[in-house]
């Protein structure tokens, strides 16, 4: 039986241990371009099998918080590459997650001051995060523009740019960002995709945007080396549909011919109940991966939410692949370790969590 410690084949990726270090917005990288403090933050944490970054902006439009990273530009994709080379030479690997955050944003944030984007003409009930003179602040969302259906394959184009950036700044792969109410999972749920176009209405055309993007991004740099995030049932960020089940097993279906290196489903809400619920029923993440596997997908099962070691080693005898950790890792950079040895971990200093410096970022101590 497979353990957190054995290695894995996903896709072209090669890991020494089933852990994955989750994505975590940290907002420590002014002017969206990766950091000196970032590298050292990563490189704590190379021990991960896979560490997953930050979402990372795609694009100045697909921003929606402060001092988040991009991977758009020239300055951007050589501060990343500082960070690829130097987890690299810890012996880790490392995907960037790429991120638009669609109506999840400011217009202090966006090109010109302009409003966000999204499917429909929307606003998320939801706060995003401004920094001014250093200090965080939860505001409201901007109340977003429908994006044109000509703008679309811009936006796809977009994606694509990022991946091949990607490549170039050193990253191992890319996990495309679908979850937790972001641009992807908006067009996805009825909640806040009201178009009459092929791109609204029926589960197919809603999750037409997101085949498309996966498509282009596998065509661009692998299959085998791409990523997907999913969370069908999580609230966050005002996401809600009322038929969570054929709408994700629908999507899943239509990957299956992609050849990706792995899926990444977030198990009920996210930071929250794993029991969570949207619809007359619980979600069947089971048939969701049986879905998948009928279609042909072999790609890797990653899971997250609210693991521990224990609750881990059940979730890969049960038939998950990989296990994702989010606040374990923020704050233990040796969570490998301590698992394997069954060491007390460090608790998180939530108050450090977004903004800030070295503080609660990396200065946790290790064991000695």
């Amino acid at each position: 039986m497979s353990s957190l410690f054995s290695p894995l084949q996903a896709g072209a990726l090669a890991l020494a241990n089933r852990i994955v270090m989750a994505p975590l917005t940290r907002n420590r990288a002014p002017g969206a371009v990766p950091t000196e403090l970032m590298r050292t933050y990563y490189t704590q944490r190379a021990s991960a099998g896979l560490i997953v970054t930050e979402a990372t902006a795609i694009s100045h439009q697909g921003q929606g918080y402060a001092d988040v990273p991009g991977i758009w530009s020239a300055e951007q994709v050589a501060g990343w590459k500082k960070i690829t080379d130097s987890v690299h030479a810890a012996g880790g690997k490392i995907v960037v997650q790429l991120w638009h955050v669609g109506r999840v944003s400011h217009h202090e944030l966006q090109p010109g001051g302009q409003a966000p984007v999204a499917p429909s003409a929307i606003t998320a009930k939801t706060k995003t995060v401004l920094i001014h003179d250093g200090v965080p602040a939860f505001v409201d969302t901007t109340e977003p523009r429908a994006l044109a259906l000509s703008e679309l394959p811009g936006l796809i184009e977009d994606y694509r740019h990022a991946a091949r950036n990607a490549m170039a700044a050193g990253f191992d792969g890319v996990e495309a960002h679908g979850a937790n109410g972001y641009l992807l999972d908006q067009f996805l749920r009825s909640g806040s995709n009201h178009r009459t176009d092929a791109y609204g209405g029926p589960i197919e055309n809603r999750a037409r945007l997101l085949i498309e993007v996966m498509t282009a991004v596998a065509g661009e740099i692998g299959g085998d080396r791409t990523g997907l995030r999913l969370s069908p049932v999580t609230p966050a960020n005002d996401a809600s549909d009322p038929q969570p089940q054929p709408l994700f097993e629908h999507v899943v279906r239509q990957l299956a011919p992609l050849g990706l290196a792995y899926l990444h489903l977030i198990e009920g809400q996210t930071g929250g109940a794993r029991d969570y619920m949207q619809g007359e029923k619980p979600f069947d993440y089971a048939a969701l991966r049986a879905a998948y596997r009928a279609a042909g997908g072999r790609a890797a099962w990653m899971v997250n939410n609210g693991y521990d070691g224990a609750l881990a080693n059940q979730s890969l005898a049960a038939g998950a692949d990989l296990v994702a950790f989010g606040k374990l890792f923020i704050a233990n950079p040796d969570l490998v370790r301590r698992l394997r040895e069954e060491k007390p971990l460090n608790e998180p200093d939530r108050t450090t969590f977004y903004g800030g410096g070295a503080k609660g970022y990396t200065d946790y101590p290790t064991l000695a």
